[in-house]
C-alpha cells in the first residue's frame, strides 16, 4: 500500500535528511520533484519549505531556486566557543552533586556508544542522539535542563557540522575514548583536566576534519569562509 504523507511527515523527513546530510548543503530542492516524491500537491510542500526556511535550513531565491543552506564556519566556531564555556562550567558544578551511581550511569551510556561505534556500519544519526543524551546528563543532574534546551536552540548549523564529522571522519571510537577520559577526570574531580578535555572534545570535529574543510568540503560552506590556521 502506498504511504499517504501528511505535512508533518514531509517536514520530519526533509528535516532529518538535511540534518544527516543526505541532502547536502548547497543542494537544490525542486517543488515538482518533491510533489512527485511524496505524492502531494504544491500546497503542503510550500508550507514545509517555509518552515524549513524559518529554521534556517533552506534559502529561497524567488523565481529561481530553493537550496539547502550552506554551513557558516564563523557561526559554528562561535557556537562551539559558547558550548565549551557553558558545558565546562556545568561539569565543574556537577562535581558537587555527582554520586557513584551517576558515574555508573554515565559510563553505561558511553559503553552503549562504544557498542554502536563497534558495529560494522555504525549509524551516525543514532550515535549522534546517544551522544546528546550523555552530554545532557550533567545538565539535568545540576538542575540546568533549561540551559541544555537553550543551547540546543538555533544550533542547526553546528549540528550539521557535527554530523559531517560523523559521516565523513567516522572516528566514532575516538569520540568514545574522549568521553572516557572526560568521565575519568570528572570522577577524580580534576578541574584542570575537565577544562582541557571538554575543549578538546567539543573542538574535535574541527581537528578531525582538518585540511578537508577548505578542500574536500569547501562547497558545503558559504563563500569567503575564514578557515582556522590550526584546527
Amino acid at each position: 500500500m502506498t504511504k499517504t504523507y501528511t505535512r508533518h511527515d514531509i517536514y520530519e523527513q526533509l528535516y532529518g535528511e538535511i540534518m544527516t546530510l543526505q541532502r547536502k548543503p548547497g543542494s537544490t530542492l525542486r517543488e515538482n520533484a518533491l510533489c512527485e516524491e511524496f505524492g502531494v500537491s504544491r500546497t503542503p510542500i510550500r508550507s514545509v519549505l517555509q518552515e524549513l526556511r524559518i529554521a534556517g535550513l533552506i534559502e529561497v531565491t524567488p523565481y529561481k531556486s530553493t537550496r539547502v543552506t550552506r554551513l557558516d564556519f564563523d557561526t559554528i566556531s562561535q557556537q562551539i566557543y559558547l558550548r565549551v564555556a557553558v558545558e565546562t562550567a556545568v561539569l565543574l558544578d556537577f562535581f558537587d552533586v555527582c554520586t557513584p551511581e551517576q558515574m555508573q550511569q554515565l559510563y553505561a551510556r558511553n559503553q552503549a556508544l562504544r557498542r554502536q561505534a563497534e558495529q560494522p556500519t555504525p549509524d551516525p544519526a543514532a550515535f549522534y542522539r546517544m551522544d546528546g543524551r550523555l552530554h545532557e546528563f550533567w545538565f539535568i543532574a545540576t538542575g540546568k535542563n533549561q540551559l541544555w534546551q537553550l543551547i540546543q536552540t538555533n544550533q542547526n548549523s553546528y549540528s550539521r557540522f557535527r554530523m559531517l564529522d560523523l559521516v565523513e571522519a567516522r572516528n566514532f571510537a575516538e569520540i568514545v575514548n574522549e568521553h572516557d577520559a572526560l568521565l575519568q577526570a570528572v570522577e577524580r574531580r580534576d578541574a584542570d583536566a575537565v577544562r582541557t578535555l571538554c575543549a578538546q572534545h567539543l573542538y574535535g570535529g574541527v581537528t578531525r576534519l582538518g585540511d578537508a574543510l577548505p578542500t574536500k568540503f569547501a562547497d558545503y560552506f558559504v563563500l569567503g569562509t575564514r578557515w582556522p590556521a590550526h584546527p
